[in-house]
């Protein structure tokens, strides 16, 4: 038996004691046959691996995710001078490197205009990757994750190639996003040709490509037979769109109509959860949209991003414990009533910081 094999065994088995406390046993017969339209479970996907243990988008935490059982570790690529993609959040660094305590990149420090908004710091594609990998992976967000700055200054920043052969190492999948595609071709470093030139030389089966943008996956449409996923954010616009004055928004996005058009060049759309789940102005979730129903008889699978651990991050009616506590914020609410209540909604995959935790939701609720 494989680890992986084994953790989901034990995984399941604990989630028949402790998830159980929050999935719910009624369903809709609606939501019942969206389920059945999948032959598999639904997909838990390491959110820049296991962002909620290691820093992100390093070869920890994507490793942790593996453990942990992701069935797709997700990379976040952006390019460096050299023509190199490698795996950040932003191609912005400073908050998730040491690149500001570096004296000889002093220089480098500059402001640019990213996707029509300034951005101030040091940017990836004004380094080579020798250089770059100089640099140390630090955590993003140390007020809400401290302890995972006790991996700081341990993983280098990692190539999409080093991803791609982890997981392959590993057997699962990768789920690559480009960042701001428009903004690296104005710049004369497509991330489109890379992408699909590491996945077709690895022989990478498993895999899906993301973005928010919509003309970079209608070229990939016609050029690759791997899943293509348009993501939809909870409010605002496709920066394509925006740049080319076409005054539709994601709102137009997910109507019937906006759906069918996805469904000509994409394959699933990845949604902010708020989209199938809304929440009012005092942060509590309200009745569900039909967007997973839509989608689905447009013949698009829905992932949902991000199911997160903390208080903070989750609609104030799947938080715990005492809001005065300094701790709140942070500490774990219950997000595994948040996911449980997605997948009652018939969602196809889940992007989620702990992916041990949905695995653990994911097991109980296909039973």
């Amino acid at each position: 038996m494989s680890i992986r094999s084994l953790i989901a065994s034990v995984l399941a088995v604990l989630s028949a004691g402790t998830v159980a406390l929050v999935a719910t046993s009624s369903t809709s017969a609606a939501t019942a046959a969206d389920r059945g339209r999948r032959a598999q479970p639904p997909l838990v996907i390491g959110h820049r691996g296991a962002s909620a243990h290691r820093p992100e988008h390093t070869l920890l935490s994507y490793e942790a995710a593996i453990a942990m059982g992701a069935d797709y570790i997700e990379p976040d690529l952006v390019s460096t001078g050299d023509g190199v993609l490698v795996a950040r959040h932003e191609n912005e660094i400073s908050q998730t490197t040491d690149v500001a305590g570096r004296p000889e990149f002093a220089a480098r420090h500059t402001t640019k205009t990213i996707d029509g908004r300034q951005v101030t710091g040091w940017f990836t594609e004004d380094f080579t990757l020798a250089e770059l990998k100089t640099l140390r992976a630090k955590e993003r967000v140390p007020d809400l994750r401290p302890d995972n700055t006790a991996f700081d200054g341990l993983a280098e920043i990692p190539t999409f190639q080093e991803v791609v052969e982890l997981a392959l190492r590993h057997g699962v999948g990768v789920y690559p996003e480009t960042k701001h595609p428009t903004y690296f071709d104005s710049i004369g470093l497509s991330l489109e040709e890379p992408l699909l030139e590491t996945l077709e030389r690895n022989r990478v089966r498993e895999a899906y490509i993301q973005s928010f943008e919509t003309a970079n996956l209608r070229e990939l449409s016609r050029r690759t037979r791997l899943p293509l996923i348009q993501l939809i954010g909870a409010s605002g616009a496709p920066y394509d769109w925006a740049a080319a004055g076409d005054g539709r928004t994601y709102d137009d996005m997910v109507t019937p109509a906006g759906l069918r058009e996805v469904a000509k060049y994409a394959d699933g759309i990845g949604v902010d959860t708020r989209r199938v789940l809304p929440v009012d102005a005092g942060g509590r979730t309200g009745e569900p949209t039909t967007l997973v129903r839509d989608a689905h008889r447009a013949r698009l699978d829905v992932h949902v991003w991000t199911v997160r651990n903390e208080n903070s991050q989750l609609p104030a009616d799947y938080r715990l414990g005492d809001p005065a506590s300094p701790a709140h914020p942070r500490a774990t609410g219950d997000v595994m009533g948040f996911l449980a209540r997605m997948l009652e909604l018939g969602v196809d995959g889940a992007f989620c910081d702990d992916p041990a935790m949905g695995r653990a939701v994911i097991a109980r609720h296909t039973r």
